[in-house]
């Protein structure tokens, strides 16, 4: 009995075991399977099944604390390597062995495998897929913000000691110099106090003792080599501990003078700075330097330090060299933060600010207000009214515009995906191009009215050239299928809208088919309400795509109260638009409404606005103003705000437009998140 009891136990505990390890084992590939998505949403790679000389390896890239120098030293045990690429922020990262066999071999140890990240203790499972090739597209160098320096080793070790012990962080708690210990750092002002409930200085109220005397022979420095005009007469003494840092800002217009300096003691830092457009760039400030912000580097980029323990620098030059961090995924590691003290002075403002960039300066808040403009009564208003407020918001807007851009949406991508291999394609409209490369077996070709957005394409390495929808020049017929998305509703007639149809047909031939996807007056069908009013209070989880208050994306919400104006309008659309004699003029003079992002349509013609994003994204708020020195209270968002115009179409319009052409016919339609949708078929 004892022997049976015994043989069963082993038994039992053999296959508890086995459980274990077929658990663990199913647990891998449901992570290696995630990781092949996330590989394909952000970087465009495919995993393969098939064994080859290059890995993708997640949980071991620069966004979740492996260093290169770490994940060197785990890979090169297991043969040589060719290419190690780190992407910047991504959790994952590339190698390329020298043989497939080495590649294999590091698979096999290392799918799985549970390591310890160096300096935190924080264990982390690494999870390997096969990849054809690696091949990231490293980012062009970029230069400072116009009106920006660095200048390096502007004082001594000697000199920055003298300054930091000048600062007593604990003797004079009580005096009236404003110390505070904010949620992200502490502070310290001298001359006069930095208020951050309104984000400016109380200008009749100067702190006594002025500046430290020990800030003398530094500030002489800088104005014998004319880093700046005038002596400050404010000085605030951040001091950052690793893991602290400070939002995006501007320093307020109103309260300072163009030039506003800040000393880096104590330790190199990484610091951010953005144009309202987008672009980002993230400069070294090393240890004993000086960051001199004049122009638009202080007056319109925003500029702050991510909180984190690590930055991620150049390792060719293991953070001790001024300049910007490229995303070089072949030369980036981390770099782990120390405590740093940053000096800032600044000249306290005593007439208002009259900078060159109005849409972001709180001096001039106000003072250039939008004039609506009339709803257009003949084709040359219309054409002007579609380059003001179509045309040059696209060009100024392209950037941030196509960074929401990512995400293709399923019912156009099933399209895409059903058209015969070899097909020729034109995608009137393409913006940045996200569906260009949806389907390899098709041959597509974009075109765009902005500028800015067929450059995009071509960094993307897609055929895109500029024109306008009206008039494409492409041979009539050459195409197999068109698709037009979120781009008639930007003409402001109803001819030219019908126009731009018969110009996609134009293109197609016979048989051939065209998708059209334009936004809906009714943003709430069927009682669901689209993704475009759900987004009204800005969940903190949702995509980028959603938090802009445009329009571009299948969006959808109830349709709102509709004016008589929109109605009749409407039934005349519906009605009469073979009449040769139609022409859609709702009233005379009729001003168009600016639209409240994220809420029903009161209208059909109306102006869209779009907030130009120049800091960390947040729920949208009512602005024309500027980004002002942040924190929790220290914070507000302000930005340029421009207006698009759009038609929103009613149910049936989009059909009944196309019905009035001869040359083709409503294959089907239907309601998309928002958008009314028809794909039709040329006779």
């Amino acid at each position: 009995m004892t022997v049976v009891s015994l043989n069963t136990s082993m038994e039992a505990k053999t296959t508890e075991d086995h459980l274990k390890v077929h658990k663990m084992k199913k647990k891998v590939v449901r992570k290696q399977v995630r990781a092949q998505h996330t590989l394909m949403r952000h970087e465009g790679i495919e995993c393969v099944s098939h064994a080859t000389q290059s890995l993708v390896i997640a949980n071991a890239g620069l966004g979740n604390g492996m260093s290169r120098q770490q994940l060197l030293r785990i890979l090169e045990e297991y043969g040589a390597m060719e290419t190690l690429l780190m992407p910047p922020n991504k959790p994952y990262s590339f190698v390329k062995y020298r043989t497939t066999e080495e590649a294999k071999k590091a698979f096999n140890a290392l799918n799985g495998k549970e390591v310890t990240l160096e300096d935190c203790d924080q264990n982390i499972v690494l999870y390997i897929n096969f990849v054809e090739k690696v091949s990231l597209q490293n980012a062009v160098p970029t230069s400072l913000p116009p009106g920006l320096m660095v200048i390096e080793k502007i004082i001594s070790p000697e000199e920055e000691r003298r300054m930091l012990e000048g600062i007593d962080w604990k003797g004079d708690e009580d005096t009236q110099n404003a110390q505070k210990t904010l949620k992200h750092r502490r502070v310290k002002h001298f001359g006069y106090e930095f208020r951050y409930d309104n984000n400016n200085v109380d200008k009749d109220k100067p702190l006594p003792g002025g500046l430290p005397e020990i800030c003398n022979p530094f500030l002489e420095k800088c104005l014998k080599q004319g880093y700046i005009k005038h002596k400050p007469d404010q000085l605030t003494v951040n001091q950052y501990e690793p893991g602290q840092g400070i939002p995006p800002h501007t320093d307020t217009h109103s309260a300072f003078e163009d030039e506003i300096i800040s000393l880096s003691l104590g330790a190199e830092i990484v610091m951010d700075f953005k144009h309202p457009d987008g672009r980002t760039v993230a400069i070294m400030l090393p240890r004993c330097s000086l960051l001199v912000m004049t122009g638009e580097s202080r007056y319109l980029w925003t500029h702050g330090i991510t909180p984190r323990k690590y930055d991620v620098i150049q390792a060719s030059e293991l953070g001790q060299k001024v300049g910007t961090i490229t995303a070089n995924a072949g030369d980036l590691t981390l770099n782990r933060r120390e405590t740093r003290t940053s000096f800032t002075f600044r000249k306290v403002r005593r007439s208002p600010c009259s900078c060159i960039y109005p849409s972001v300066c709180d001096s001039q808040k106000g003072q250039h207000r939008l004039v609506q403009p009339s709803f257009p009564q003949n084709e040359m208003e219309a054409s002007k009214l579609e380059q003001e407020y179509v045309h040059k918001v696209y060009e100024e807007i392209a950037t941030h515009f196509s960074s929401t851009r990512h995400s293709p949406w399923p019912r156009i991508v099933e399209f895409l995906r059903s058209l015969p291999t070899g097909s020729i394609v034109a995608d009137i409209g393409c913006g940045n191009g996200k569906y260009l490369s949806i389907n390899k077996d098709l041959y597509m070709v974009g075109c765009d009215r902005s500028k800015n957005l067929v450059d995009i394409c071509a960094e993307k390495h897609f055929q895109a050239f500029v024109c306008d929808a009206l008039s494409v020049p492409i041979r009539s017929g050459s195409c197999d299928a068109c698709i037009s998305i979120a781009v008639i509703h930007h003409f402001s007639t109803a001819e030219r809208r019908l126009a731009t149809i018969h110009e996609l047909a134009r293109l197609l031939r016979p048989g051939g088919t065209a998708l059209i996807y334009v936004w809906a007056m009714e943003q709430e069908y069927k009682n669901q309400k689209s993704k475009y009013l759900k987004e009204k209070n800005g969940s903190k989880n949702k995509e980028k795509e959603m938090n802009t208050g445009t329009a571009e994306r299948p969006l959808s919400d109830q349709g709102p109260d509709n004016s008589s104006q929109d109605s009749a309008w409407s039934d005349q659309l519906l009605n009469g638009l073979k009449d040769e004699s139609y022409s859609a003029k709702p009233v005379a003079d009729f001003r168009l409404p600016v639209h409240t992002n994220r809420t029903s349509f009161h209208s059909q013609d109306l102006l869209v606005p779009w907030h130009l994003k120049g800091g960390s994204k947040k729920k949208e708020e009512s602005v024309d103003t500027v980004l002002v020195p942040g924190g929790s209270k220290e914070s507000q968002e302000l930005s340029p705000v421009f207006h698009r115009y759009y038609h929103v179409f009613c149910e049936g319009e989009l059909e009944a437009v196309c019905r009035t052409l001869d040359c083709v016919r409503v294959q089907k339609s239907y309601y998309d998140q928002g958008n009314w949708c028809v794909i039709l078929e040329k006779l």
